[in-house]
């Protein structure tokens, strides 16, 4: 199987991070060319929140999906079942999604089976197509193909049912029992879905009627959280009482200028402001040395130095834990401390360059660790408190590690550089794992101008399952994606299995995990499931997961399970099952219709981006799209009578314009400055949820009109009317456009930017990382990096703008003549431009 369409170049070697999983059994020679056999694993990113407008909005003159909320954890449900208890967890405030319920079907197994399932719209589960075609060479074709963005561990509210019992499994392949399998009530035998083979329920499915399986949550629900009773951790209070929350240490450089330092000192007084009474937080700061504050001192600033030029020696941490410090401690015994703390700290006083500052990043991470280890996490008159969940070790970082463990030399000249950069990350990824190994997520949040060498920090936030952002001050995002990396619930030792019915395999996974080894997990005589290891379980993480068929497929339907086992945020072991459904269809047109586009540029993307690794190789896969759009169009299109053109397919006509923002942004594009930015943007890509993904690719376009309303319009640079204000939400970024003609009215101006701003926060209040917000004014230099941003339609005729942009029609000529006047002529095709240059028919709006 060819994982892209033809490409002018020879296939690059997929990068390192994140990880991309290819079943062996399922490859052929060109499929090998391009992903790699040892993943490793990668980062999270959590996906944005509803569009929550303060006015009200206007139909947008292009439709546009709007995406449900990504909720913070909720409880689980309860319900009584034969034969097995409920329980039921701590609830914690979560946001209504209307979409997002894992709804109870009424499927009972002997009735005849519904051609459309609820299943299909599953929160947990978003396929490429609603309907899988049965002709193996279309639906294998490797320029659209067939997939699904999976998110084990996401929370909606209600959640799926909570059963405190282990489940019922096939005894064959290891599928677990659902709503699609066909139960014999006179024995309670039920048929796997996955193999076709009979199993014993020992008796708990003989029922009198069908009708009484409803009382299993398993046979109606398309989603099931098991809780495995008995294997609750020791010394830990019960289950029900409240969420178990790891310590927080927070390492913070040295090493920065007065106005940089001031910035730092707000977010982290704020940070510390917003953690709850019960969590601990230690304190930590890096240079030279290595200082951990001690709260035991109350109100003066204590702290213990250490070497920062080597490592932690086992000695070293059993003086420091043995002694009389206290290095851990709750928020509302030391909040006074904490920002006793913060205030002390001061900037950097000799005349040394930034960037050859010395900074023993590594060895402070070695000491946190140390810490959170043990022998204890937690020492205070002699009584040893273990630490609980996932601890946390959140990095304010201004420049890179260059003195102590994993340093690289300060200018990239060095003679020597490549090689010490090369052990650096070998240092860092071995420190990252040494942190997952004990629960420990690791962020690294850097700002400032100074690069911060992110080939070398990577692999330490990744390897532990956390992030590395990138800012350009300590300020408001920097103190909000603090903030927000401290209250990310997080399970852990998770293990996702992927499970097809006869004749479906998987072929490529893309994701945050790495492939677990066959003894790590329960096997099966047949299984033939593809499992995945994950160290951290967030339910802002997403697998792509790309599928073809051996052969033509013969069944009336195709079924998918997906399950991940992992120790939840209140420490205890959970197994989520999720099953799905898709009804075979012979026709083409029916096939090609019950597509969603948005999920497939996302499915396309991701796996386009993931073999994006430097400048060079970006430039070749934007060339891949182009091929990937010309073959789509080759094969499920139709050419233009007496004409060498060819229209692309009507069904999928918003598929080329979402692939061409993808094209010229950010994530493959030339429009961000530094190829340290771009890698970072594509790892959180890669492993971003599919609202994210979505809007990193496509940017979202919202106008401000007068009377405080909103109208969202196609990302066309059409929108720059001197008369409005436009907000663009391109996922990481939002930007707040004023036009110069508004800026001129003051008062107008004041509540338009008011507007816009409330909406920006309202659009990513639930976001992270949280985006950078910047609002400028038409003509200035911050106002390139809006443009560069939209499509430059104001290069097409009148009659293709008018109707791919009708709002442009409600304009009085004047301000049409004033908004073409306005262009400065560039390069860069438009949309159409760039669709006949591929010898295709721009499609219709749809």
């Amino acid at each position: 199987m060819e994982e892209t369409p033809p490409q002018p170049q020879a296939a690059h070697a997929s990068p390192p991070f994140p990880a991309i999983f290819t079943p062996p059994s399922a490859l052929s020679s060109t499929t090998l060319r391009g992903s790699p056999t040892v993943p490793s694993p990668a980062h999270f990113s959590t996906p944005p929140g509803p569009p929550v407008f303060s006015s009200p909005l206007r139909p947008a003159a292009v439709p546009f999906r709007t995406t449900p909320v990504s909720p913070q954890a909720v409880p689980f449900a309860s319900r009584t079942a034969s034969s097995s208890s409920s329980v039921s967890l701590p609830t914690s405030s979560a946001p209504h999604t209307p979409h997002g319920a894992a709804t109870p079907h009424g499927h009972v197994p002997s009735a005849a089976p519904s051609l459309e399932d609820s299943s299909i719209d599953s929160p947990y589960v978003l396929f490429s197509a609603r309907k899988v075609l049965k002709q193996k060479k279309l639906l294998n074709a490797p320029s659209l193909g067939f997939g699904a963005l999976v998110s084990p561990g996401r929370e909606v509210s209600p959640g799926p049912e909570a059963l405190e019992r282990d489940p019922c499994r096939c005894l064959s392949c290891g599928a677990y029992v659902n709503l699609y399998c066909d139960v014999l009530i006179g024995s309670g035998q039920w048929q796997c879905v996955i193999c076709k083979k009979l199993n014993s329920s020992e008796g708990e499915f003989m029922v009198s009627s069908k009708q009484d399986l409803v009382q299993w949550p398993e046979l109606v629900s398309s989603a099931v959280d098991y809780v495995h009773p008995g294997n609750r951790r020791s010394g830990l209070f019960p289950v029900s009482v409240s969420r178990v929350s790891g310590p927080i240490f927070v390492l913070i450089d040295e090493c920065l200028d007065e106005a940089h330092l001031q910035h730092l000192q707000g977010s982290l007084h704020a940070f510390v402001d917003s953690l709850p009474p019960t969590a601990r937080i230690g304190i930590i700061s890096y240079g030279r040395t290595v200082s951990v504050y001690d709260f035991s001192e109350g109100a003066a600033v204590s702290a213990d130095v250490l070497p920062g030029n080597k490592s932690l020696t086992q000695e070293s941490l059993k003086v420091l834990i043995y002694g009389t410090g206290v290095y851990l401690s709750p928020i509302h015994a030391s909040l006074p401390v904490a920002h006793t703390i913060f205030s002390s700290l001061r900037p950097y006083q000799l005349s040394v360059a930034e960037v050859s500052r010395d900074r023993c990043l590594g060895a402070a991470v070695e000491v946190a660790l140390g810490i959170i280890q043990g022998p204890s996490a937690e020492l205070s008159r002699g009584i040893i408190k273990r630490s609980g969940g996932n601890c946390r070790i959140l990095v304010c970082a201004g420049g890179p590690n260059t003195f102590g463990p994993g340093s690289t030399p300060y200018s990239v000249q060095h003679p020597n550089y490549a090689y010490l950069e090369k052990t650096g990350m070998k240092y860092m990824e071995s420190l990252g794992h040494e942190a997952q190994r004990h629960s420990t997520i690791v962020d690294i949040l850097c700002a400032g101008t100074c690069p911060v060498r992110v080939p070398v920090l990577q692999p330490l936030a990744k390897c532990s399952g956390g992030v590395l952002l990138l800012h350009d001050d300590f300020g408001e995002a920097f103190g909000v994606n603090l903030q927000r990396a401290s209250t990310k619930a997080a399970g852990s030792h998770g293990l996702f299995e992927i499970r097809c019915s006869d004749g479906m395999l998987v072929t490529q996974v893309i994701g945050p995990g790495e492939e677990a080894s066959p003894d790590s997990h329960e096997t099966f005589k047949h299984d033939t499931s593809f499992c995945i290891q994950m160290h951290i379980v967030e339910g802002t993480q997403s697998f792509s997961v790309s599928m073809e068929t051996k052969a033509d497929i013969k069944n009336e339907f195709v079924y998918f399970q997906f399950a991940v086992r992992y120790s939840n945020m209140y420490q205890t072991e959970s197994t989520r099952v999720i099953t799905s459904r898709l009804q075979t269809v012979d026709g083409l047109s029916a096939y090609l219709s019950s597509v969603q586009e948005d999920v497939a540029s996302v499915i396309i993307g991701k796996r386009t981006v993931l073999r994006a690794r430097t400048a060079s190789d970006a430039l070749d896969m934007r060339l891949t799209i182009d091929e990937r759009i010309k073959d789509i169009a080759l094969k499920f299109g139709t050419q233009v009578p007496k004409s060498k053109l060819y229209r692309f397919p009507k069904e999928l006509s918003s598929l080329p314009e979402c692939l061409f923002h993808l094209r010229r942004g950010p994530l493959l594009g030339s429009i961000i400055g530094h190829e340290d930015e771009r890698s970072v943007l594509r790892s959180l890509f890669l492993n971003a949820s599919f609202d994210l993904s979505l809007r990193m690719i496509a940017p979202r376009c919202i106008m401000h009109r007068e009377g405080g309303t909103f109208e969202e319009l196609p990302a066309y640079d059409l929108t720059m009317q001197s008369n409005c204000a436009v907000v663009l939400d391109h996922g990481t970024d939002i930007f707040i456009w004023l036009g110069a003609e508004l800026a001129t009215q003051e008062g107008q101006t004041a509540a338009a930017l008011a507007a816009c701003r409330t909406l920006a926060e309202e659009l990513s209040e639930l976001r992270f990382p949280a985006p950078r917000i910047l609002s400028f004014r038409e003509g200035s230099s911050q106002a390139r990096y809006f443009v560069s941003r939209l499509i430059p339609a104001h290069k097409d005729p009148t009659y293709e703008q008018e109707s791919r942009f009708p709002q442009l029609q409600t304009l009085a000529p004047e301000l049409r003549t004033r908004l073409k006047s306005s262009f400065i002529h560039f390069d860069d095709p438009s949309f159409c431009e760039w669709m006949r240059s591929l010898r295709l028919v721009p499609p219709e709006p749809s």
